[in-house]
């Protein structure tokens, strides 16, 4: 008899995997198979409640007690076969898979929101969709995955009670407590810019999610024009990178403070320089392309590419490929795991060699052998000539890349353009080159501050509520969140981001053509202190953020009567 094993309960990955491993023992014992589509089996054991699937139609079911599963797979399989019962789905829910219903007034809904820094993005996300569903009447409740992990945590109970889970992630986040619900998932800007469109979407659009049907639906994403695919995965490494360089970063930076080159010296200040070097450059910055590296590769490749990733940027960082070759290791290590796992196929009682020593062993053996004779090799050539042409540049070169990394700071505010110039700047860090992160942060902390100056100087051009969000963009901006800009884009886009494109590109082109150097990728107001010409790298953001705020106010059109 061919059996299929599906679970409604809210159990956890390794408690599930392990009650299904049982199971397929007992039942190859018995002569039995378990097969792993329905639609190949004739018995059905669910582990849990009634499973809504048409899949099921006309197969013979059997619900299971999780426990008795465990601990007495074989009178289970036994009592299954004798006691199950037809699979009847009910009519009114037929096409529960393609269309849930919403039908009802009072919804409730759960909602995840992820960005690659976890900071701007994921908060302000997070307040426009609550804000959005109370206004509609309805019940929400929105978990935020940030840098300093998960709030407000969406328990078993609320998922359960859920009409829809709402996904706003620019990053790779695990969703598997969401399976068996209907769920819509979006990125982090739509779902605050568009809040009502992206809802009135999710409720056409939202898919019953499985386990199963991950991987389809991240395909899906990756052949389509939207954010996601290739640039989620990179953002992934982006957000879990970004710890390292900041504590790395600024410890290198506070080891400078006593002497440039004190961290040379044991015997300055009991060796504390020495030893802030060795933990921020020695360890931080060793680990960050890997870490880079290795979570582009779980993006892709979930749990089985993370050790594949980690060892392809650990061998790109030792060769000194940089974060170029960190982005080439990832994205290599994610897709041949991927591939590897698909294309490997073991019977069920040798399934579980496959993560946790078929696909590492033969992932990292290719990616690594890649990597060292193909890839480390060109890269680092690369690496070493961009390295040197920006050490050596000329003032006018550096003029203009300024300018063109300020502009591209000011293009999205967060979006796709803004992350492609944060990570060519944070990348440069762990080469030893700090001026492009310098004029990449001046640039970025410029559109919140001159909308806030913008509303002072042409106070009668705004509305109270826009004044007062100038206040709150004047604060975002001294901590560089640039998504502070992000209400007046909204309302006035050509406007706000031509004028903080001009502002920008001048605060980006003034702090690269003085050379200023900054090791934290993150901070603003704060890490200023760190940068190496402090005073100069304060004037160059005030000039660009004046600029900004001026042109706006002046080309702002005044308010309409009504």
């Amino acid at each position: 008899m061919k059996i299929f094993l599906t679970n409604t309960q809210q159990l956890g990955n390794a408690k599930a995997f392990l009650i299904k491993q049982v199971l397929a023992a007992a039942a190859k014992q018995q002569g039995d198979e378990v097969v792993a589509e329905a639609n190949q089996a004739d018995l059905i054991i669910a582990l849990g409640s009634t499973p809504n699937n048409s899949a099921l139609q006309g197969k013979k079911l059997f619900l299971a007690e999780v426990e008795n599963a465990f601990n007495a797979p074989e009178a289970t399989l036994k009592q299954a076969q004798a006691e199950a019962v037809e699979y009847q789905q009910a009519e009114n829910k037929s096409a529960v898979q393609n269309a849930p219903d919403f039908s009802n007034q009072t919804k409730n809904i759960v909602a995840v929101t992820a960005c690659p820094t976890g900071v701007a993005h994921t908060f302000m996300s997070a307040e426009a969709i609550a804000e959005y569903a109370k206004k509609q009447g309805w019940n929400v409740k929105v978990e935020t995955r940030g840098q300093v992990g998960s709030s407000n945590i969406i328990s078993p109970e609320d998922v359960a009670n859920a009409d829809l889970v709402f996904i706003a992630a620019d990053i790779d986040v695990d969703l598997s407590k969401f399976e068996g619900k209907p769920m819509y998932r979006t990125s982090t800007g739509l779902a605050l810019k568009k809040t009502a469109q992206e809802f009135e979407k999710a409720f056409k659009e939202a898919k019953i999610y499985t386990g199963a049907n991950a991987a389809k639906v991240q395909a899906s994403e990756e052949s389509t024009g939207e954010r996601k695919g290739l640039y989620k995965h990179l953002m992934t490494g982006v957000s879990h990178m970004l710890p390292l360089v900041v504590a790395g970063g600024l410890l290198i930076a506070i080891s400078f403070m006593f002497d440039i080159e004190a961290f040379k010296d044991p015997n300055i200040a009991g060796g504390l320089p020495k030893a802030l070097m060795d933990i921020g450059g020695g360890a931080a910055f060793h680990l960050m392309i890997a870490v880079f590296a290795g979570y582009v590769a779980f993006s892709i490749a979930d749990r089985p590419g993370l050790a594949v990733g980690l060892i392809g940027g650990m061998l790109a960082t030792t060769a000194g490929a940089g974060i170029l070759g960190g982005i080439i290791a990832g994205l290599l290590a994610g897709y041949v795991v991927k591939f590897l796992n698909q294309a490997i196929q073991l019977p069920a009682s040798l399934s579980s060699l496959k993560p946790i020593l078929i696909l590492p062993l033969l992932g990292s053996a290719i990616v690594g052998l890649v990597m060292i004779y193909l890839i480390n090799p060109p890269v680092k050539g690369l690496m070493d000539a961009l390295v040197e042409w920006l050490n050596t540049m000329g003032q006018s070169n550096a003029l203009l890349l300024g300018a063109v990394l300020g502009a591209m700071m000011c293009v999205d505010m967060g979006g796709p353009v803004n992350k492609a110039a944060y990570t060519f700047g944070t990348g440069l860090i762990a080469s030893g080159v700090y001026t492009p992160m310098a004029a990449v942060m001046a640039a970025g902390m410029v559109p919140p501050i001159g909308m806030a100056i913008a509303t002072l100087l042409a106070r009668k051009k705004f509305t109270a509520n826009q004044r007062d969000a100038g206040k709150a963009s004047f604060v975002l901006g001294l901590c560089f969140i640039s998504e502070g800009a992000l209400p007046f884009v909204a309302a006035d886009p050509v406007r706000v981001i031509v004028s903080s494109i001009i502002g920008g590109a001048v605060a980006g082109a003034i702090s690269l053509g003085l050379s200023i150097g900054l090791q934290a990728p993150h901070g603003g107001l704060f890490v200023i202190p760190f940068v190496t010409q402090p005073l100069m790298y304060l004037a160059a953001i005030a000039i660009g953020a004046a600029l900004t705020g001026v042109i706006y106010a002046v080309i702002k059109p005044k308010l309409t009567e009504k």
